[in-house]
């Protein structure tokens, strides 16, 4: 699996920011184990990773549409890295 594959973008919410200085979160691909994920995250930005948590959130069902059908949305598994040197500019500042 290519590097680029591996994680699919980082995730920018309110609580994936408050977290430590030193701790990112990514959405990334279901088959990507934790030592793909740690190798693609030292590679893209050129840090030192120190840990790799990983989990699976389950796809919702919503109700879209007119006629409100229910819809399965998709499972997505995220990853919060920890970083030891380096810093990730996730968000650039202008």
């Amino acid at each position: 699996m290519r590097i680029h594959d591996v994680i699919k973008r980082p995730l920018i919410t309110e609580k994936a920011m408050t977290g430590s200085g030193n701790v990112y979160a990514f959405e990334v691909d279901m088959s990507a184990n934790k030592h793909q994920i740690k190798e693609a995250v030292e590679k893209l930005f050129k840090v030192e990773v120190r840990a790799v948590k990983t989990l699976i959130r389950k796809g919702k069902t919503r109700r879209v549409g007119r006629r409100m059908k229910s819809k399965a949305m998709p499972d997505m598994k995220k990853a919060y890295v920890t970083v030891t040197k380096g810093t990730i500019d996730i968000v650039p500042r202008v």
